[in-house]
């Protein structure tokens, strides 16, 4: 008797002071007895809880399962079972719990009562539930990108931090075929039958995936593929890094895209461009010797010396135009070529303002130079006055009566670098148009609404020539007040 006492005591100790939910369910369901951590857990006092059976406190849709397991114990079929449940808190909201179920039968077999025990697993359920929601979206997201990469026009690689490729889309593979006919070995930099613009052989280190794998990004790298020149493919390529979330690299993207027949009708283009424009120079040239021996006489009436002005005037702006012209034709065959001299830039300064004096006279534009005696700088003196002509020109033109240009010129101190500044005080330029401006054909909407006549090309000229010579171009400008070009020599 004194051990049964005993046993009964130690039991209802335990069930006293159980972490987890603990309680003596009648075969009919109701609860004999449940302890108060079951009590807390779905949010009753220990008397209340006890009052309701477990069908009360199930939610709906796991009645079913838990009722037929409880049948096959009750059957002799199975002992004890395990379920994870939603239980109804008094509150309404859901609780998820572990159920741990085993039968108590009287020394004749005779059911008595299950011993349950719950764990409160609801926190671990929403987690779980959150990581299956995210893995969904991951997998959709994955999909999506996994259509997106095979459908878009270009081809798309994907490259290790180790140099070797790890995707590939078709596009790309098809490129790789023309500039790769005899495999590749999955590793950026591998040397192919690969050119430049002008067809020299493209190196190791000038590969684009070479390039990306080393952290470089870059936009609209050009290039010819193919084995035989009369034949090859050209691909515009642009580069990205692939970093974590936490900055580490992780690779690089690549993008190629075939402009084969994009640069093959430019070529017609320039090639048209610069015939039609050797054809206009000849004539054109000759106009203007007859025009200047014309104006030379001294018979004539003012009004037709007027007249010869106009027509000499126009000559000579068509002459210009035929002259960029053939400037971008040349340019587009190749590097631009450079005649090196020690030209004293400071005189050729005050010539192209003094050149420039009567056609902005005739607009209304003060133009000045401020530039040193003598300041000598190796460089190709045709075309820095090529340069000098279109800035000091563009200038004048944008620049309404009144207004003001100064072309000036000094030697940066300490630095050995010769700086060329042209300033105006004319209609100035739009910040969301500045990085565009040195784009050839571009043209201002402020030069637009005015109808200022021009056609885009004498900053791409500007830009062009400036590079060759290893010198930097840029602009700074406030719309209304006017820009400062500056091109610093080195």
């Amino acid at each position: 008797m004194e051990e049964t006492s005993d046993s009964a005591e130690l039991w209802n100790l335990t069930l006293q002071h159980s972490p987890i939910g603990m309680a003596l369910v009648a075969p009919d369901g109701h609860l004999l007895r449940a302890n108060p951590a079951m009590a807390a857990m779905l949010g009753y006092t220990v008397g209340e809880l006890q009052a309701r059976g477990f069908q009360e406190i199930t939610h709906a849709d796991d009645l079913a399962a838990d009722l037929a397991l409880l049948g096959r114990t009750l059957a002799g079929e199975i002992s004890s079972y395990r379920l994870r449940k939603r239980y109804l808190h008094a509150q309404g909201r859901v609780i998820w719990g572990d159920l741990s179920v085993a039968l108590v039968r009287s020394p004749d077999g005779q059911p008595l009562h299950f011993i349950s025990q719950i764990l409160d697993v609801t926190e671990h359920q929403d987690h779980a539930e959150r990581l299956r929601s995210v893995n969904a979206e991951v997998e959709r997201e994955r999909q999506a990108l996994e259509a997106i990469f095979e459908a878009v026009g270009v081809g798309l690689l994907l490259v290790g931090r180790d140099g070797r490729y790890e995707r590939t889309n078709l596009r790309h593979q098809q490129a790789m075929e023309v500039a790769f006919p005899d495999g590749h070995d999955g590793a950026a930099g591998q040397l192919g039958h690969v050119f430049h613009l002008d067809g020299r052989p493209i190196s190791r280190e000038e590969m684009p995936s070479y390039r990306a794998v080393q952290g470089e990004e870059f936009d609209d790298y050009t290039f010819w593929a193919g084995a035989d020149p009369l034949n090859r493919s050209a691909f515009s390529t642009s580069a990205r890094q692939v970093l974590s979330a936490t900055g580490e690299k992780l690779g690089a993207a690549l993008a190629y895209q075939d402009v084969t027949d994009l640069l093959r009708a430019l070529q017609v283009k320039d090639d048209f461009v610069s015939s039609v424009s050797h054809e206009l120079r000849t004539p054109l040239t000759s106009v203007l010797g007859h025009l200047e021996m014309l104006e030379e006489r001294l018979d004539l009436p003012p009004e037709v010396t007027a007249q010869l002005r106009v027509t000499h005037r126009n000559a000579t702006r068509l002459l210009t135009l035929v002259t960029d012209l053939l400037h971008v034709g040349q340019r587009s065959a190749g590097p631009l070529l450079l005649h090196r001299t020690d030209v004293d830039l400071a005189a050729l300064v005050r010539e192209v303002v003094e050149a420039t004096g009567p056609s902005a006279s005739a607009a209304g534009v003060d133009v000045e130079a401020v530039a040193p005696g003598r300041l000598v700088v190796p460089l190709d003196e045709q075309r820095i006055r090529q340069v000098l002509d279109n800035l000091v020109g563009n200038a004048v033109k944008y620049t309404e009566p009144g207004g003001s240009v100064s072309v000036r010129l000094r030697q940066a101190a300490g630095a050995g670098a010769t700086e060329l500044e042209v300033h105006d005080t004319g209609i100035g330029i739009a910040p969301d148009e500045l990085d565009h401006v040195f784009e050839r054909f571009a043209r201002g909407g402020a030069a637009l609404d005015r109808h200022i006549p021009g056609t885009g090309l004498g900053l791409d000229i500007v830009r062009q020539i400036v590079a060759a010579h290893g010198a930097q171009v840029c602009v700074r400008s406030e719309l209304g007040r006017g820009s400062v070009f500056t091109v610093t020599f080195p």
